[in-house]
């Protein structure tokens, strides 16, 4: 947790993740370009937060987009700030926030929903990370959600719920899968929506480094606002849980809506 101190004390670092709290997925020319850096200033920068956790690289092509990683701030939150306290502080930051919420509106209508990236490292084997994301048994247990695949390509999978009602809330079909280290999967979380949309795309990548893995979270082709509002609170306690459950043996204490996960 140092290094994420470390990180958040340069004003600059801080405005460039500013820049990408605003437009997530950066090049390194974006980011120089609105911020008159050049771009070894930037570079460094940018390496000091990698190394904390707080920016994500990912490859697209020749491109390497930069992403916002909240599981650090995530975690310094979890640590310090109180369930007693964390209203009276959402009521003072909604106040402060109100005039800023107009222009990220405005904003919004036009340009495309970002691709959302989320990053945790997980004390465990690439191999049980892996279970974890594809046992119905064990989702049932960090998800709320039984997720129910032979998890071969082309095969569907359907986010089932274990309240017995048999609902199931979000499917899709496996696109690649490749144990213990890639998981990509579309996401239909309102397959009989009118007109029908395309599904977003969710990649799990589980990079192991000895005992750790870092596994990275990707959600991408998100149709709108809503649903990006929604994934953004659903998969941190997600993996949140998982984490915990890996490392504990046990869940944390959740409120319902956390459990449900990553819905629209």
């Amino acid at each position: 947790m140092d290094s994420v101190f470390k990180a958040l004390a340069d004003p600059t670092r801080r405005l460039l993740l500013d820049r990408l709290r605003l437009q997530n997925g950066q090049t390194l020319r974006e980011l120089c370009e609105q911020l008159d850096m050049t771009r070894q200033s930037a570079t460094q920068h940018l390496d000091v937060l990698g190394q904390a956790g707080l920016v994500t690289v990912v490859r697209r092509g020749r491109e390497r987009l930069h992403y916002l990683n909240p599981a650090p701030i995530h975690e310094i939150e979890e640590r310090w700030i109180s369930g007693f306290d964390r209203p009276r502080l959402q009521a003072l930051s909604a106040i402060r926030n109100q005039a800023e919420e107009y222009a990220m509106i405005s904003e919004s209508t036009t340009t495309t929903v970002p691709t959302y990236v989320y990053v945790t490292y997980i004390r465990a084997s690439a191999e049980q990370v892996w279970r974890a994301l594809t046992d119905a048994d064990l989702t049932a247990r960090y998800w709320g959600h039984a997720n129910v695949s032979d998890w071969q390509p082309g095969s569907e999978w359907e986010h089932r719920r274990v309240d017995g009602s048999g609902v199931v809330d979000v499917v899709g079909r496996v696109v690649s899968s490749e144990p213990p280290t890639r998981l990509v999967v579309t996401f239909e979380d309102n397959p009989d929506v009118e007109p029908p949309r395309e599904p977003s795309v969710v990649t799990f990548l589980v990079e192991p480094h000895e005992d750790i893995v870092r596994l990275t979270v990707t959600h991408e082709n998100l149709p709108n606002q809503e649903m990006l509002g929604g994934i953004s609170r659903g998969w941190p306690a997600v993996l949140a849980n998982l984490k915990s459950l890996l490392e504990t043996g046990d869940v944390l204490p959740q409120a319902p809506w956390e459990m449900s996960g990553p819905h629209a």
